[in-house]
């Protein structure tokens, strides 16, 4: 077995991130080498995916490897059962969960339309207290949903691969129940990963089943949303409006359909900011890698065959 303490960060194409990922690793008490030493791997950019193959080849001794991200679709095709893999899951849910509560408020209060108005409107708005809410995903991110939505009363009802009841929540269900799970929801909670099973999970099929003056609020992936259906959905009026971090195609391109739509909020995948996930992402490197360095088990381990 290598040397646990012999970490390499690659690659440094993105500074910030290289530099909070080598000083985890020293805090840690990991020492810094090159990729050709290393036991392990902490990859520090994740906009150079087209770069891991070649980096990971090079590093003959690497046994784990820990990326950058919570979702990891752009790595996925390169998952093996020869390395331990972990990602960023469960380590940016706190930001993201503000997002969600955020739009959730923007949404029930009619932001968005007071917002383009330039004059006087007409009162509009519900309460969130005792509102019913469909969250599509049981990992971290609905962990600290969860806490965030606590003193508001709600009825929440989690979609998840399996129908074991989520902890607090007043209903769990398997995402082949997906159309029950949202026919009363006031609003619909994207937070999955995005793997070929919910690629496109909400479509035209899934709007029709929401309410009418029910909301979709997107954090998870663009590519869980039929983006043209739903564009049909807000523009004939099948939802109350939505509200999306992620998009498809992202970014969002000028002049696209959404853009025009007064019953649809982009924010530009912000759930998760450079400044709010930095620090972030250095307390999951130094707590793994000191978990590494003492045999423990990782946090955020990615299961290779249901890839994320």
């Amino acid at each position: 077995m290598a040397d646990r303490h012999l970490i390499a960060v690659e690659p440094e194409t993105r500074p910030a991130m290289h530099e909070v990922m080598v000083a985890a690793v020293e805090e840690a008490g990991g020492t810094i080498v090159p990729i050709e030493r290393a036991s392990a791997l902490m990859f520090a950019d994740p906009m150079a995916a087209g770069a891991f193959r070649g980096i990971l080849d090079a590093g003959v001794n690497v046994e784990w490897i820990q990326l950058p991200y919570a979702g990891i679709e752009t790595f996925a095709h390169n998952l093996d059962a020869d390395h331990l893999w972990t990602c960023g899951k469960g380590a940016y849910a706190a930001p993201v969960a503000e997002w969600i509560l955020t739009a959730i408020l923007t949404s029930f209060r009619a932001i968005p339309r007071y917002v383009r108005s330039t004059s006087w409107q007409s009162q509009e708005g519900r309460d969130l207290r005792g509102a019913k809410l469909t969250i599509l995903g049981g990992g971290g991110i609905t962990d600290a949903f969860m806490k965030l939505i606590a003193p508001f009363e709600c009825e929440v009802t989690v979609v998840r691969r399996s129908d074991t009841p989520y902890p607090g929540a007043s209903h769990t269900m398997s995402t082949g129940d997906l159309h029950n799970a949202i026919s009363d929801a006031d609003a619909v909670i994207v937070a999955l990963a995005l793997t070929e099973e919910t690629a496109g999970i909400i479509d035209g099929a899934a709007l029709a089943a929401m309410k009418s003056d029910a909301f979709l609020l997107n954090v998870g992936r663009g590519g869980h949303v039929v983006t043209g259906d739903l564009v049909g959905a807000l523009r004939n009026g099948a939802i109350g409006g939505a509200v999306l971090d992620v998009t498809d195609p992202e970014p969002l391109p000028d002049g696209h359909p959404l853009w025009e739509l007064d019953n649809c909020v982009i924010t530009p995948h912000v759930g998760n900011t450079a400044e709010m996930g930095l620090p972030l992402i250095a307390d999951r490197v130094r707590d793994n890698v000191a978990r590494w360095i003492a045999g423990d088990d990782l946090l955020g381990p990615v299961d290779v065959n249901l890839g994320y």
